[in-house]
């Protein structure tokens, strides 16, 4: 078994995507419109997605509905990466919002930083 993908609810569409995309450095790996049910698919993810065994996440964006009530049961999505300093400083200069700036985590030895995409969800950065 692997996990496939985890499913955000967006308010904006077209700024999510920009989000992960450019700012995140996701690729758009496909999209889906069914207007029958009022709904518009994203699926974005690192190299191919679940092509290269990555899991991806499905953005999904209901028509005519622009923001979510966040609940407490969510907490975040967590990313690896080299270099959790200079990945806040391109997610910055890209426009991004970093809400913990990275650092040694309380009481560990990993080096993580925490995004918040313009939904108000929020992504863990784990240096590896």
């Amino acid at each position: 078994m692997m996990i496939l993908h985890t499913m955000l609810r967006v308010g904006n569409f077209e700024r999510s995507i920009d989000f992960y995309t450019k700012v995140m450095g996701m690729n758009l790996l496909r999209k889906t419109d069914r207007p029958e049910q009022k709904y518009t698919l994203a699926f974005v993810g690192f190299g191919k997605g679940n092509a290269d065994g990555q899991a991806e996440l499905e953005l999904t964006y209901n028509y005519g509905v622009d923001k979510y009530v966040m609940g407490d049961a969510y907490g975040h999505i967590a990313i690896s990466v080299d270099d959790a300093y200079a990945a806040c400083a391109q997610i910055k200069a890209a426009g991004g919002t970093v809400s913990r700036e990275a650092g040694p985590l309380l009481g560990g030895g990993s080096v993580i930083a925490f995004v918040t995409d313009p939904d108000g969800y929020k992504i863990e950065l784990i240096q590896r």
